[in-house]
C-alpha cells in the first residue's frame, strides 16, 4: 500500500468496566468522523475487535487500523489468521479460536475481500491524542451504555465529562 496516498487513518479502541462487564467500543479519524457502541456484558477484547470491525465497516478504501491492542495489530503483523484458517479455527494449542465470531468478518472485509489495510500498533495512554481520545470514546459509551457519532473535535471531546473507569 502506497504510503499516504488515498489512505485514511483510524484509530480504534475498546474499554471493559470489569472483564467480563460493561463494554465500549470507538473508532476515530483525525479531523473526520468519529462513532462509539456499548455492550452491556462483554470483555475487552471483543470491544477491541468491534472497535477495528465497525471502522471496516464504516470507512471505505485503504485504511491504516492504528491500535494499542496487540491481540489485534499482532493477528494481521504476525499473520495468526493463517494459522487460525489452516487449523480449522483452533489456535496453536489445539484450542478453539476466542472471538471467531467477530473474527472472521473482520478477516472476510481484509483478507477475503483483498482490502488495503494495514495495522499499526500504538502505546496506550502514552499521550498520544487520538488514542487518548477514542480510549475517552470507549470509556464513555462503557460507562453510559450508548454510542455516539459525529465530527472529531478533539478539544470538546477530551474536555466532555470523562467516565471514571
Amino acid at each position: 500500500m502506497p504510503a499516504d496516498q488515498g489512505v485514511t487513518i483510524v484509530y480504534t479502541d475498546g474499554s471493559c468496566h470489569g472483564n467480563p462487564g460493561p463494554g465500549g467500543w470507538a473508532w476515530a479519524v483525525p479531523n473526520g468522523p468519529y462513532a462509539s457502541g456499548a455492550e452491556a456484558r462483554t470483555t475487552n477484547q471483543r470491544m477491541e475487535l468491534t472497535a477495528v470491525l465497525r471502522a471496516l465497516e464504516a470507512l471505505p478504501g485503504a485504511l491504516e487500523v492504528v491500535s494499542d491492542s496487540t491481540y489485534v495489530v499482532r493477528c494481521f503483523q504476525d499473520r495468526w489468521w493463517e494459522g487460525w484458517r489452516r487449523r480449522g479455527w483452533r489456535n496453536a494449542s489445539g484450542q478453539p479460536v476466542a472471538n471467531r465470531d467477530l473474527w472472521e468478518p473482520v478477516l472476510a472485509a481484509v483478507i477475503d475481500a483483498g482490502r488495503a489495510v494495514r495495522f499499526r500498533w500504538v502505546k496506550g495512554h502514552a499521550e498520544d491524542p487520538m488514542n487518548a481520545l477514542v480510549d475517552a470514546l470507549a470509556n464513555r459509551a462503557a460507562s453510559r451504555q450508548v454510542g455516539e457519532r459525529g465530527q472529531v473535535d478533539r478539544g470538546a471531546l477530551l474536555a466532555a465529562d470523562r467516565p471514571v473507569p
